[in-house]
């Protein structure tokens, strides 16, 4: 018997489960899905496709829906002499400027022999490359800016779409097709980029418990052997996700994390207690991980919300969150970032679903704001911020929560 033996007890098909598993059918998302199909039937009509802006909170099922729908899409234009299409999908987390854009783009078109360096080019040139490479492909072109909210500069969110218009390409119609996880991204576009970019606008929003259901529901008959699950397992981790901001990824993860956990305890159920399990396992990893990549600033304007949730002061606005927050940085001789910067990081909390952010609009008068609030165990928040406490010290609201007598010299 060898080191290794496969596992048949729990899983029939574990990879069922995991984010880039593309299902026969969409579940959950009929509506939006029938709206993105519409903004796509131009190409098929052999017509300038149209620019889409895609927006919704992470796990809802963007770009699930724009593999699903693209997929079909070029399976069907390939029954049509006249339509020669192309799709390419870039991922922008890591890239921030149009110039990286740009060249990854080129490349994307390009044999591998023939890549260009990422550096090095002016601007122009690298756009120059750009329209040539677009143009030598011709016919139909779609191109998928994935995370496109972390481009900081929108100089090539108005060069692509406007790219015929302008005289750049002469051979091929392209459309861009941009997905954002952030509602203020598109606010932030200059007027003629929005005009270019969103002339198609949609949103997917979170999943609800029933539509959670479904999705797991079709999952699991995938990934498990039957009656493995028990009664109420599928309900639970749907109930879990929907709390947490209606996120597919993450209700997916608790399952197969609790399957998980039967394998290693060697059990061949997943009984609810399993899911109770896994799902504080998770959380202590997401709470561990997304710390630890966050500045100084954005540990000290976590705290200073944890310590307002704490004195029942939330949801708050960011407004009401700077003065904590303000006596927190100069408490550790750090400079107080503008508001603006300060909001910056409550969104990237609220990205991490550390926190909870909700709009709210108050009409002509209160114009619209976001209330922010603890997303996660606060213990679990307090440990991961060990060390920002320490330089800050013990806030009065969470006193409590400290185990004086073996850490309070940690803090101290």
């Amino acid at each position: 018997m060898g080191m290794f033996e496969r596992d048949t007890e729990i899983y029939r098909n574990r990879d069922a489960l995991r984010e880039d598993y593309q299902p026969a059918k969409l579940v959950g998302r009929d509506e939006e899905l029938e709206r993105y199909k519409t903004a796509l039937q131009p190409v098929i009509n052999g017509e300038q496709p149209n620019n889409i802006f895609l927006y919704g909170k992470t796990g809802v099922g963007k770009t699930a829906g724009t593999r699903f729908l693209l997929d079909h899409l070029i399976e069907d234009a390939a029954q049509y002499d006249d339509i020669e299409l192309t799709v390419k999908i870039l991922n922008c987390d890591g890239l921030s400027s149009s110039y990286q854009i740009a060249t990854r783009l080129v490349n994307k078109f390009r044999a591998d022999s023939n890549q260009i360096s990422t550096t090095g080019y002016p601007r122009a040139t690298v756009y120059d490359m750009l329209w040539s490479e677009l143009d030598a492909c011709g016919g139909t072109i779609i191109i998928v800016l994935d995370e496109v909210d972390h481009i900081e500069d929108d100089s090539i969110l108005y060069q692509l779409p406007r790219a015929r218009a302008n005289g750049n390409l002469t051979e091929a119609k392209i459309g861009i097709i941009g997905i954002s996880n952030d509602f203020s991204f598109r606010d932030d576009l200059s007027p003629k980029v929005k005009s270019s970019l969103c002339e198609e606008e949609l949103q997917f929003p979170a999943y609800d418990a029933n539509e959670l259901i479904e999705i797991l529901s079709q999952r699991a008959e995938v990934a498990f052997h039957e009656g493995v699950i028990d009664d109420g397992v599928v309900e639970l981790c749907a109930a879990y996700g929907a709390k947490d901001a209606g996120d597919a990824r993450q209700s997916l993860d608790l399952l197969m994390k609790a399957g998980d956990l039967a394998r290693d305890h060697d059990t061949d159920t997943i009984t609810d207690n399993l899911v109770r399990d896994a799902r504080e396992e998770l959380e202590r990893g997401r709470i561990r991980e997304g710390i630890s990549g966050l500045t100084q600033h954005g540990h000290l304007v976590l705290y200073a919300l944890l310590t307002l949730e704490q004195q029942g002061k939330t949801p708050v606005r960011s407004r009401d969150v700077r003065p904590r927050y303000t006596s927190f940085a100069e408490q550790v001789g750090a400079d107080p970032l503008v508001p603006r910067r300060m909001r910056d990081h409550l969104g990237e909390l609220s990205m991490l679903g550390i926190i909870s952010a909700v709009e709210r609009n108050e009409g002509r008068r209160g114009g619209t704001y976001r209330e922010y609030s603890l997303d996660m165990d606060t213990q679990m928040i307090l440990t991961a911020l060990e060390e920002t406490v320490a330089q800050v010290g013990i806030h009065e609201s969470v006193a409590q929560m400290v185990d004086q007598e073996t850490t309070l010299s940690e803090y101290t």
